[in-house]
């Protein structure tokens, strides 16, 4: 699977799709089809993988690049400590939805791994674009 390095280029799939774009924190595609997901709270098997979307919903006024940056960086705690865990570009299937109502999906098609680079310049994008930490409590 190729890899991506460039924060632009994310934005350039996922405006170029005509399929929702995922991504998602794991070993990679080949690890995700040996077993299930888990809800690692309850012990229950997931019946799909979860993902967050990078696509930006309808009422996104703000351009795709600061969504797609926001939505890399949400879950990129996962990566501290986690071995082999990377982030990987996915679209697929919407059997459900998750604990922490992330869609989950079935019959993945991996599309490309994320780089560092990339990760490093979304980091930068979400620090100065956003109030991040900020809640809706103000």
């Amino acid at each position: 699977m190729e890899q991506i390095d460039d924060l632009d280029e994310i934005v350039q799939v996922v405006e170029q799709s005509t399929e929702r774009v995922y991504i998602r924190y794991s070993e990679g595609p080949e690890q995700d089809e040996e077993g299930p997901s888990y809800d690692y709270e309850s012990g229950l098997e997931l019946p799909g993988l979860s993902v967050t979307v990078l696509n930006p919903p309808a009422w996104w006024d703000r351009p795709t690049r600061d969504w797609v940056a926001r939505r890399v960086c949400k879950y990129a705690e996962l990566l501290q400590g986690a071995g082999d865990r990377r982030p990987w570009l996915l679209t697929g299937e919407v059997s459900g939805t998750g604990p922490d109502h992330e869609p989950l999906v079935v019959k993945p098609r991996p599309l490309a791994w994320i780089g560092s680079r990339a990760l490093a310049q979304a980091v930068q994008v979400y620090s100065t674009r956003f109030d991040v930490a900020r809640d809706s409590r103000g």
